[in-house]
């Protein structure tokens, strides 16, 4: 039986957001990326909201964010980041839907973001982001399916449809 809610974690850039919206379309699931909605309901940037109140702020919105989503059925939802690395969002991820990790390499995420505007993260060099990443993926591990997230968007959504109906 396919899960009434999959939620797509990994780092930034790896392309939870063009899968995530792929899956929807092909599963007609509705699709939120949680980054998104975040800025539209707070009407500024993320990088406005880490710089006018912080990134706990921001973690703390993004936490209540999935809290609400958990409510709803037939949902493909891309998370920030930061949110797949946190214990506590990926508990609940696992307990009320299908968590996909979709893991890159730090040479796929430097081609696909380096140049990115609007990530407040990137400021802190390169250095920190490496080190951010190994950080992010113990907790990463701990999703339900990992697929490779340095192919390209249609075969990973391929490959999860394939998946799907083996759950």
């Amino acid at each position: 039986m396919i899960p009434s809610r999959i939620f797509l974690v990994g780092f930034m850039c790896s392309g939870k957001s063009t899968v995530g919206k792929m899956l929807a379309e092909s599963l007609r699931y509705d699709f939120v990326d949680l980054d998104q909605l975040i800025e539209e309901r707070e009407g500024k940037s993320i990088e406005e909201i880490f710089s006018d109140h912080g990134e706990e702020y921001f973690r703390r919105l993004e936490l209540l964010t999935l809290e609400e989503l958990l409510e709803r059925k037939k949902v493909v939802v891309s998370t920030g980041g930061g949110l797949g690395a946190n214990q506590d969002a990926m508990n609940k991820m696992k307990s009320s839907g299908l968590a996909i990790w979709l893991r890159i390499d730090f040479e796929t995420f430097l081609k696909r973001c380096a140049n990115s505007e609007g990530r407040p993260l990137l400021k802190r060099g390169l250095d920190y982001v490496k080190k951010l990443m190994e950080e992010r993926e113990e907790t990463y591990r701990m999703a339900h399916l990992t697929l490779e997230g340095g192919q390209k968007a249609e075969e990973i959504v391929k490959e999860i449809l394939k998946i799907l109906p083996e759950l």
